[in-house]
């Protein structure tokens, strides 16, 4: 585990590739990108345990919230929460509630803005399925790798229990975080969001931890595929058997009913289907919510479960 940095330290030059365009096709990993440009920032104060505060990174603030217990000797888990289009950090915190339970478990929890497009709605340029066409080529990529980097040189980051939570666009985002960022990334979970339609865009460097959860009800981004902005996207089956794939886990997948994630769905009305026997350790979910629309109603045991999956030890 790495030594704690000094909470006044400079972070160092990393790097921020920029994209010239937003193009039609997944951009490749940013390993592979061809320009590249640092950039250098002073990492501000650190919030203290217990406090809530707002960070900037590369000009765009970051919410942080340090649990009271937090001990910069021992290196805590990260949670890095992705809002949906043409949302923010508010409404996903208040959505998804993972919250209270992640500051409960010693859990530091960081709540970054995507772009605010010309038409004044904030978005991530996940993926050509979603939603950063014509926006500015903006390369969120890079920038949340920077803002994953700029948490651990401030305070002390198990880098072993790294996630990135995302809903909607912010769960197409936490798929591109971790294909391009798997050296970062331990645990990808996206609730109503999917994978590029073209799985070999992605490449991650280690096997990670992902949960694809999903209503099958949604009418927004379906959980049996279909078309955004003229471009495919994989149904939510599709999206967790990719990375089942890229982990190298056991083909075949095995199923079991009864977990209750939606509050507003009588009973317990998710399936859970689990790869397991995964690349280092970790496992593929696909939790599919009977019923569940875009904006599932979650239950306490959404955020339970997904904090068991964060903060096991690996």
């Amino acid at each position: 585990m790495p030594a704690h940095r000094p909470l006044l330290a400079t972070v160092v030059a990393v790097v921020a590739l920029l994209l010239a365009a937003c193009g039609s096709r997944v951009p490749p990993p940013a390993a592979e990108r061809a320009s590249s440009q640092p950039v250098v920032l002073a990492a501000a104060e650190a919030v203290p345990a217990g406090a809530t505060g707002s960070v900037d990174v590369g000009g765009r603030p970051v919410q942080v919230h340090v649990p009271p217990g937090y001990d910069p000797a021992r290196p805590a888990p990260l949670v890095v929460v992705l809002h949906g289009f043409g949302s923010g950090t508010a409404r996903v915190d208040a959505a998804l509630g993972l919250r209270d339970e992640a500051l409960a478990r010693g859990v530091l929890y960081a709540l970054p803005e995507g772009t605010e497009g010309p038409d004044g709605r904030r978005f991530w340029n996940a993926s050509d399925a979603c939603c950063g066409a014509d926006r500015g080529g903006v390369d969120d990529s890079a920038y949340l790798a920077l803002v994953i980097r700029t948490l651990e040189a401030s305070y002390a980051v198990d880098p072993g229990r790294v996630a990135v939570v995302g809903y909607s666009n912010g769960g197409f985002m936490a798929y591109r975080t971790a294909c391009d960022h798997a050296d970062l990334v331990a645990v990808a979970v996206s609730l109503a969001g999917a994978m590029p339609a073209d799985d070999r865009a992605c490449r991650p460097s280690r096997a990670v931890s992902v949960v694809q959860a999903h209503g099958t009800a949604d009418t927004v981004i379906r959980a049996g595929g279909g078309v955004r902005d003229g471009h495919a996207y994989p149904a939510a089956a599709e999206s967790a058997a990719a990375w089942a794939r890229l982990d190298d886990c056991d083909p075949t997948p095995t199923s079991a009913a009864g977990r209750d994630l939606d509050g507003a769905i009588p009973g317990p009305e998710t399936t859970v289907t689990t790869w397991a026997r995964c690349s280092g350790g970790t496992s593929v979910e696909l939790w599919s919510i009977a019923g569940a629309g875009h904006a599932p109603t979650l239950t306490g045991a959404f955020a339970t479960t997904v904090l068991d999956l964060v903060t096991r030890e690996r």
